[in-house]
């Protein structure tokens, strides 16, 4: 591979990075029209690497191509969305269900200081970061799943939240607030040593309450 070749490959990767995370932060909202000249420009780069970035977003299903439009970010598919969750709320239930047992009071302290963190975020509403915390808290729960099978779902999940983009939050900033009671909840009751199952339904619920919310606000 020349210099010339890793030089054009690492901007491309640049431009790929830059313009995905405008579209997940909200930047970029769906139906915004991608002009390659403009996002170079804004870059500093030429338009070769920013049209390789956007053919690999293309892949990914966060841009879409349309003939005399050009491309655009792809709208957030309800239906994908709902079935995302509705599937992490059954394997993240059982993988947290799962790791209560094994998480010792240094691991506690790690989730509860980031769920405040989260709280802190309420009166100056961010979505971006408070999914971002919400991801660390639940991590800490769920990390210790002794099921290999089960933890690998719930990271298939994770992941397929973010390819779509999914701050919840953006669209119900509402259920922010509720959700940081609940993490307090989850923790009482794994603090407390209460059985798999009810910790299972806690955080099935948990998850199953943010879908509802957002149904509500799409069908509204």
């Amino acid at each position: 591979m020349t210099e010339a070749t890793m030089v054009a490959g690492s901007k491309s990767e640049q431009a790929y990075q830059a313009v995905k995370a405008r579209i997940v932060e909200g930047t970029y909202t769906p139906g915004y029209r991608l002009v390659l000249s403009i996002i170079a420009k804004d870059l500093g780069f030429s338009v070769v690497p920013v049209r390789e970035a956007i053919r690999r977003l293309e892949a990914e299903g966060l841009v879409t191509f349309e003939r005399n439009v050009g491309a655009t970010v792809a709208g957030i598919d309800p239906t994908e969305y709902l079935y995302t969750m509705q599937t992490l709320s059954i394997v993240e239930g059982a993988a947290t269900a799962l790791s209560a047992p094994l998480i010792d009071g240094s691991a506690i302290a790690r989730a509860r200081a980031v769920n405040e963190e989260m709280r802190g975020c309420l009166d100056h509403f961010d979505p971006v970061r408070f999914t971002q915390l919400n991801q660390d808290f639940h991590s800490v729960l769920f990390e210790h799943c002794p099921n290999p099978h089960i933890l690998d779902l719930v990271h298939r999940g994770w992941n397929r939240l973010a390819a779509i983009r999914s701050s919840t939050f953006r669209f119900v900033p509402g259920r922010a607030r509720d959700s940081v009671d609940e993490h307090e909840n989850l923790l009482r009751l794994i603090e407390a040593g209460a059985d798999a199952d009810t910790i299972e339904k806690a955080a099935r619920h948990h998850r199953a309450a943010t879908l509802d919310a957002y149904l509500a606000q799409a069908n509204h």
